[in-house]
């Protein structure tokens, strides 16, 4: 299903180790998702967007939303015909969500529990 650019998801160890440049200290990794060459991060802290660009993928975008920017988020749950599970997060000062579709395999309601728990706070 990555072929079709649906998340998946990795091993929150795994990407402790693979993005310890980018996390502060003590920062944990919750939960992470990999989104064809892009990586979705749910930190103790953060939410952590990598977004690999170009055809090389060697230009990386490193974009950080503290979770109390967040002013809400949906989750929209897969269906019979439509396979993905699909999460939008608003953030203070930015009129339009930042959307990313999950496979049928990753449990949205997980994700929205991360939310939650960090949101919340």
């Amino acid at each position: 299903m990555a072929l079709f650019g649906n998340a998946h998801t990795i091993d929150p160890a795994a990407a402790q180790q693979d993005y310890a440049r980018l996390l502060g200290q003590g920062e944990q990794v919750h939960a992470a998702y990999l989104l064809i060459r892009d990586t979705i991060l749910f930190t103790d802290r953060r939410l952590l967007l990598i977004d690999k660009q170009g055809i090389t993928g060697k230009k990386v975008e490193y974009h950080s939303v503290p979770y109390r920017s967040i002013t809400h988020f949906a989750v929209e749950t897969a269906g019979t015909f439509d396979l993905d599970a699909e999460l939008k997060i608003w953030v203070s000062g930015t009129p339009a969500p930042i959307q990313k579709t999950f496979t049928k395999g990753v449990d949205i309601y997980e994700v929205q529990a991360i939310l939650t728990q960090f949101v919340a706070r």
